[in-house]
């Protein structure tokens, strides 16, 4: 039987929830909650991806990334925020989670790395409901149970 999550610990509301690999569901929510928080626009660079600063160039005008030294301040902090995302999931998480989302270079990389491998692909999610839906329709009250039998 898996030991119960310490549910007392990462209650700070100055500290990210920890994730140890199970209660994935229960870990998101409060993580989602924990970083709107923080900075709303931390939550943003993990559902868009990273800001990466561009210029035009060359007439016809072709956009190209700028290079770090062409960085101006609102460059900096828009691009800061993404590794500020990335420290926030990265900070309470365990060893065997850490080895899942170590090779990820944005924080959208890492959250979708976790979701995908605590409830699966859209596919996998869907053939679940799918499954479930069945055994619900399919579920019948056995003629030798009792009614208090059949809501336990």
């Amino acid at each position: 039987m898996a030991a119960l999550p310490n549910f007392e610990e990462g209650q700070s509301t100055c500290k990210p929830p920890k994730f140890n690999g199970q209660y994935y569901g229960w870990w998101k929510t409060r993580m989602h909650d924990f970083i709107m928080v923080e900075d709303s626009e931390l939550w943003d660079v993990i559902c868009d991806g990273p800001y990466g600063p561009t210029k035009k160039v060359r007439d016809p005008a072709v956009i190209v990334p700028k290079t770090r030294k062409e960085y101006n301040n609102a460059d900096r902090k828009a691009v800061e925020k993404n590794f500020r995302a990335k420290k926030i999931l990265v900070c309470d998480i365990g060893p065997d989670e850490y080895n899942r989302i170590s090779t990820c270079q944005s924080a959208k990389e890492i959250w979708e790395a976790l979701q995908t491998a605590h409830e699966g692909t859209t596919q996998v999610k869907q053939s679940k409901i799918d499954m479930l839906t069945t055994e619900y329709e399919l579920f019948r009250m056995k003629d030798d149970k009792s009614i208090q039998d059949m809501h336990t």
